[in-house]
């Protein structure tokens, strides 16, 4: 009955919860190390406790504050981002969860707006976002940290800090207030290693790495309109086009054609698909793609081409493509995936872009 007493099921309090974990990650080892692994466990366990409750206790809200303020006291976020793939598994699901109160924790006296973790990370501490994304560098932290930076997704600011980081590990990360957004980034910042994430990764990698890249592209559409105008060349020419719709995995194609439909179709991005529907480079890798081994890609690309054919200002570059394969093309979209027949829009979309070609003129007319 030693549990009547304290025992080896005492309640730490919230400071010593966080400054005993604070001290054992740093003894956490690629190689395990089953004792401090348990320990770890055992301290997240209580603090998900004190921040979510149980079905027979409800969290106390004067905890949970002594907690979080703890937590951040210790730069402990820090640790728990940079530690992620050597935490045990449920300790790893522990930490989504602190994660998770935490992001969204605003004391009681706190002034409208965003969650002041928000501030702490995008002001004080965006060292733990460029952690966070690197968990993608192994595939045990690959999804948790995935799962976390979508949730801090939800605002532009840290958006931002993700977009326009250029530091190298263990150095001090972009602070907002000093960013010039027009000039162009060097491709070294944590950014452009989603790329490499989505196209190398396992399975498993690539397909969240691909999400969190996604929504970092679709859901701050003004920032992204920006960032996308100021560094063109080196997102759709280096990046872009290369390795991800060129890539070897038919998942990772697929998904990176529909996702560069839907910018060139967004409005905020207009600047952008004007400059991309004028090259002809362009045009000639979306045709490419229209003739792919699967129907699901040349469906995607579709989506990309129709950009080109009913742009009404077409570059002579463009026009001279098409015109040139003007007779080809009357012969090829009329059957292009005639199996759609229950798919009214695409084939009137398919309808409209044949008239169009037809009034290109013949080559050599």
């Amino acid at each position: 009955m030693a549990f009547l007493f304290g025992g080896r099921t005492r309640q730490k309090p919230p400071a010593e919860l966080a400054r005993s974990v604070k001290d054992l990650l740093p003894k956490l080892s690629a190689n395990g190390a089953p004792k401090i692994e348990d320990e770890v466990a055992k301290n997240m366990s209580q603090m998900k406790v004190i921040v979510q409750g149980t079905q027979e206790v409800e969290s106390n809200p004067e905890q949970v504050h002594q907690l979080i303020h703890s937590i951040i006291q210790e730069d402990l976020l820090y640790d728990m981002a940079k530690s992620m793939r050597l935490l045990p598994f449920e300790a790893r699901k522990d930490a989504q969860i602190l994660f998770s109160h935490i992001l969204r924790f605003k004391p009681a006296n706190a002034a409208p707006g965003d969650p002041s973790a928000i501030s702490y990370l995008v002001l004080q501490r965006p060292e733990i976002l460029i952690e966070l994304c690197r968990g993608y560098d192994h595939q045990q932290s690959a999804m948790p940290c995935g799962q976390i930076l979508r949730q801090a997704l939800a605002f532009d600011t840290i958006a931002a800090v993700i977009l326009y980081d250029e530091s190298s590990p263990g150095e001090r990360a972009v602070q907002l207030k000093e960013v010039d957004i027009s000039r162009p980034q060097t491709g070294k910042g944590v950014f452009w290693n989603f790329f490499s994430w989505i196209n190398k990764g396992s399975f498993e990698v690539s397909a969240d790495a691909f999400t969190t890249f996604r929504d970092i592209l679709t859901k701050h559409k003004q920032l992204v309109s920006t960032y996308l105008a100021t560094n063109y060349d080196m997102f759709f020419t280096q990046y872009y086009s290369p390795i991800l719709l060129m890539s070897n995995s038919y998942v990772t194609k697929r998904q990176s054609i529909k996702l560069l439909g839907e910018l060139l179709l967004d409005r905020s991005n207009y600047v952008v698909m004007t400059r991309y529907v004028a090259s002809g480079e362009n045009l000639k890798l979306t045709m490419n793609l229209l003739k792919d081994d699967r129907k699901m890609v040349q469906y995607e690309a579709f989506h990309v081409f129709k950009v080109f054919v009913a742009n009404p200002n077409k570059s002579d570059e463009v026009r001279k493509i098409l015109t040139k394969n003007r007779e080809r093309l009357l012969r090829f979209l009329p059957s292009f995936l005639d199996g759609r027949t229950d798919d009214d829009q695409f084939l009137d979309e398919k309808s409209f872009l044949v008239r169009q070609i037809e009034l290109l003129p013949e080559e050599g007319a």
